[in-house]
């Protein structure tokens, strides 16, 4: 009988082509898994993420990390336009929005200084390799005054919460991940988290990129964290 490989260390997906590679392959079950391991809070955060804007109808909003468009569906029905920005070709082929999408990696956007009123990012920052370079070029494309808002996962700061946060996180998503979609990717999401900086740090990073009114808010019992700011002029 022929001897199955073992499942590569998460560390490889740290690495752009699989990581790329890795989120074709789950694009199909993307928002499923999505709406499963958040147990639906997720639609709420992306709401919240869109209100949190504060821009007029009609205001142009950048997508970055779009995934399959769920972000851009949420500024749609706000009453704002919306273009998405996606480096992987599966999550923009398994897209459920009528937004215009662009396969484009979001640390060189294709577009001109000040283009965007507003950028939104739904949990796609532990999966990009530099940070505050991601933050510069979003204050780039976003205008003087306009704003942001950018979803990820967090740490709970109650040490109850924290771990039934950690055993969720750590054993039942790999393992619905598994029956549902690709046990190897939701072995490397999870794992993730522990690549994203501090709160404190982001928020630093945010200011350093020339954003001011920096605000973070946890969600879902501190699972989850919500960063908002406005573009300086």
């Amino acid at each position: 009988m022929a001897r199955l490989s073992p499942p590569p260390p998460v560390e490889v997906y740290r690495d752009a082509r699989e990581n790329r590679a890795m989120f074709d392959r789950i694009a199909h079950r993307y928002d499923l898994m999505n709406r499963v391991l958040t147990l639906g809070l997720d639609a709420g955060w992306r709401r919240r993420a869109v209100a949190a804007l504060g821009l007029a109808p009609g205001s142009l909003v950048v997508d970055l990390a779009c995934g399959t468009g769920m972000l851009c569906n949420d500024a749609r029905r706000s009453g704002l336009r919306c273009v998405g920005f996606d480096v992987a070709a599966g999550m923009l082929a398994h897209s459920h929005t009528p937004a215009s999408l662009v396969r484009a990696d979001i640390l060189r956007l294709p577009l001109v200084d000040g283009a965007a009123d507003g950028a939104v990012c739904g949990f796609a920052l532990r999966n990009v390799g530099d940070i505050p370079g991601c933050f510069a070029e979003t204050a780039r494309v976003v205008r003087p005054g306009g704003r942001i808002g950018f979803l990820e996962v967090a740490q709970p700061e109650s040490p109850l919460l924290r771990r039934g946060h950690a055993l969720w996180f750590r054993h039942v998503v790999p393992v619905v991940g598994g029956l549902l979609s690709d046990r190897d990717a939701y072995r490397y999401l999870p794992a993730s988290a522990s690549w994203l900086p501090s709160p404190a740090e982001l928020v630093a990073m945010l200011r350093d990129a020339g954003f001011t009114a920096v605000e973070r808010r946890p969600l879902g019992g501190g699972g989850a964290q919500l960063l908002t700011g406005t573009r300086a002029a």
